[in-house]
């Protein structure tokens, strides 16, 4: 299944894209998905299937996770954010 995910603050940086396509059922496995695609992101951003400290996802502008066991549906979107990317 794929998901939208838009990048926010440092993740948008380093993956040099504010949007793209990933891949999985979990939000782990988003992570490792983007982790592939996105080397830079991953060095700073993400650790195997969790986010380092400082940064957060959002699901569908509901709720913010961490958890990489977060069930995921077709079609969701989610936001990608340092912690800092507010301002």
């Amino acid at each position: 299944m794929q998901v939208k995910v838009e990048l926010f603050g440092i993740p948008r940086t380093r993956a040099g894209v504010a949007e793209t396509l990933a891949a999985g059922a979990t939000l782990g496995d988003v992570f490792a998905d983007l982790a592939r695609c996105f080397p830079a992101l991953a060095e700073t951003c993400i650790d195997g299937r969790v986010l380092r400290p400082g940064y957060t996802a959002n699901i569908r502008g509901e709720q913010f996770v961490t958890d990489p066991s977060t069930q995921l549906k077709d079609g969701d979107v989610i936001l990608l954010l340092s912690l800092d990317a507010g301002g």
